[in-house]
């Protein structure tokens, strides 16, 4: 009986340093209005033309995090494909997108503010501001792009490779 009760013991102390761990690492929480979201210039891997902002989280490292693109009618970002799953949300504007290899505006559905696309890690897609467009981006960090077509790739242009 002794050392069932030490058992427990045992037992219920690691659930509460786990769940303390757990609260420990939880961020505070994030109430912003549009208006105080800072928007500066897109990461390297997007091209020019582009504004870009971080909700919550932070894209660089492991963990959710939640951005926003804003870009001009006409923006285009060639195929390409993420390690891990992605979730769009269209704030504003209408947001165009296609799966595959190769950029195919034939192809592409066009999303209203208010629509939602989900890329599974690796899925093959590429997308296109119809109109001036917000959307948002979230998942799982590290936040990475890979071109299908590595001339694609702005990060390789300004690198001069």
């Amino acid at each position: 009986m002794g050392r069932i009760l030490v058992g427990v013991a045992v037992a219920l102390i690691l659930m509460v340093g786990a769940a303390a761990a757990q609260q420990a690492k939880a961020p505070s929480q994030i109430v912003v209005t549009a208006a105080e979201l800072k928007w500066g210039e897109p990461p390297p891997a997007f091209e020019k033309g582009a504004s870009f902002t971080v909700v919550s989280g932070d894209p660089s490292k492991a963990g959710i995090f939640v951005v926003r693109l804003k870009m001009p009618a006409g923006y285009k970002v060639a195929a390409h494909w993420h390690p891990t799953d992605e979730h769009v949300t269209v704030i504003s504007g209408t947001f165009a997108v296609g799966m595959g290899e190769t950029f195919n505006k034939a192809t592409m559905k066009e999303l209203p503010a208010g629509g939602y696309v989900f890329f599974p890690a690796e899925m093959r897609h590429f997308v296109m501001a119809t109109t001036a467009t917000t959307v948002q981006i979230e998942g799982p960090g590290p936040f990475a792009l890979t071109y299908v077509n590595p001339a694609d790739d702005p990060r390789q242009r300004s690198s001069g490779k």
